[in-house]
């Protein structure tokens, strides 16, 4: 049994087509593909579903004696999105979080996580909170959600991104007095070498399949202005010594250019934002094969709760956005993928699809659509054995993952049927499970 809320049009489905759509082979036909790669659409080619993954692409398939078939009808068939930026833990005004107890934390979390894979968002790499449990629970299917890559807490220096404490609290000097994201393991605090690596070696304890570390400042902290640069050499090295000795990788929440050529001459293989970064800073990003994850629709709005210090660095970011993209299209950067990064805001991650319209300024929709798909694999395939999915993603190709919409309308030529997921997103398919088909 499934909790959450679903369309009443999914419910009907699953009620009528029975249990064990999972297990149960699909063939679809009548579909144009993007197979998340080509610039071009493949047209005359089925896709069959096996046992959760795509078992052959080709014309004319046979359908197994016991396949379910679906005529897209000349629907756009794609891989389903990745958001690799993004927060399951944190959507709830500060306001709020910072009372709430770990229960109601939890609560918020689960039905944000089915939002997202109502929306197409079949995998998302979490930078920042203890989603552990619940990427365990939509696993096992208690809950419905995306594919989860856990980060756990993001770790940082004291006076950095992940510490929340405000004036109120006393210097960590006097006594221990963690902030409340801090006591439930959403973020971590730790200072020099020994505290870094500890803290890192925990976090792996939970299973993490990547680790995420703050080496500048941000705009929703407290005391961290973005100029701010934030661990040594040696605490970050710390953190990716660590992180190697269990065949995963760093990436680092950080703006400004002297932060990211730290973190990157110190092994760091991914930056988060990097929006205020430097010529000679994405050089260094292209030599070192490092990846950037960057967002635009978080700046197009300051999250709830943001005092008037964190909205002027906030849109001291945003400022920086076009600079950023622009100079990676001059110097032919590649390594970029899709992500969102909506904090505090429920009714914002509904509007999470938008993130696809924003990047239209600066990219071609194929180049989009490649981000929130194989590229944004790509980035995932540096878990390595901590990877929780194994096998391909983000690919329309023998023997991936089945994560599949059927979308009525092309967003190589429009972009904007992103956004209408609702009305236009008529399969999304997981792991060769149907969540919902309005076919």
């Amino acid at each position: 049994m499934r909790f959450g809320l679903r369309t009443l049009a999914t419910l009907f489905t699953l009620a009528v087509a029975g249990p064990g759509l999972a297990q149960q082979a699909t063939l679809i036909t009548g579909a144009r593909i993007f197979d998340g790669v080509s610039d071009t659409l493949i047209d005359g080619q089925d896709v069959l579903i096996r046992d959760g993954l795509i078992a052959a692409v080709g014309a004319g398939l046979d359908a197994p004696e016991d396949a379910r078939v679906i005529d897209a009808q000349g629907r756009f068939l794609m891989p389903g999105f990745a958001d690799m930026h993004a927060h399951l833990m944190f959507q709830m005004p500060f306001g709020v979080a910072f009372t709430a107890d770990r229960e109601y934390w939890a609560y918020v979390a689960s039905t944000v996580a089915e939002q997202y894979l109502m929306q197409g968002f079949t995998t998302v790499r979490d930078v920042g909170g203890n989603s552990f449990s619940l990427k365990r629970a939509i696993d096992q299917g208690i809950l419905t959600g995306p594919r989860v890559y856990p980060s756990g807490p993001m770790i940082s220096q004291s006076s950095g991104h992940s510490d929340h404490r405000t004036d109120a609290d006393a210097p960590s000097t006097l006594m221990d007095e963690p902030s409340t994201p801090m006591k439930y393991f959403h973020v971590a605090l730790a200072d020099g070498r020994d505290e870094v690596l500890r803290t890192v070696r925990e976090v792996l304890r939970r299973r993490a399949s990547q680790i995420k570390i703050s080496v500048g400042g941000g705009t929703g902290s407290f005391a961290d202005p973005l100029d701010t640069m934030q661990y040594t050499d040696d605490e970050i090295r710390a953190a990716v010594e660590a992180a190697e000795d269990w065949n995963t990788y760093v990436t680092a929440h950080v703006y400004n250019s002297d932060g990211i050529i730290r973190a990157v001459e110190n092994g760091v293989k991914c930056i988060e934002h990097g929006n205020l970064l430097s010529r000679e800073a994405m050089e260094l990003m292209m030599e070192h094969d490092a990846w950037l994850s960057p967002q635009v629709i978080v700046y197009t709005f300051h999250p709830a709760g943001y005092n008037d210090e964190q909205k002027a660095r906030h849109d001291e970011a945003y400022e920086g956005i076009d600079q950023m993209f622009t100079l990676a299209k001059e110097l032919g950067f590649e390594n970029i993928v899709f992500g969102t990064d909506v904090i505090t805001s429920p009714s914002m991650i509904k509007r999470a699809n938008e993130e696809f319209v924003l990047r239209t300024r600066w990219f071609d929709n194929a180049e989009i659509l490649r981000q929130a798909t194989s590229k944004s694999a790509e980035l995932l395939d540096l878990s390595g054995p901590r990877n929780p999915y194994p096998g391909a993603l983000g690919v329309i190709a023998e023997g991936a993952h089945a994560d599949i919409l059927l979308i009525d309308g092309n967003p190589l030529e429009d972009m904007s049927v992103m956004t209408e997921y609702e009305e236009r997103f008529d399969l999304i398919m997981k792991g060769g499970e149907i969540f919902k088909d309005t076919l």
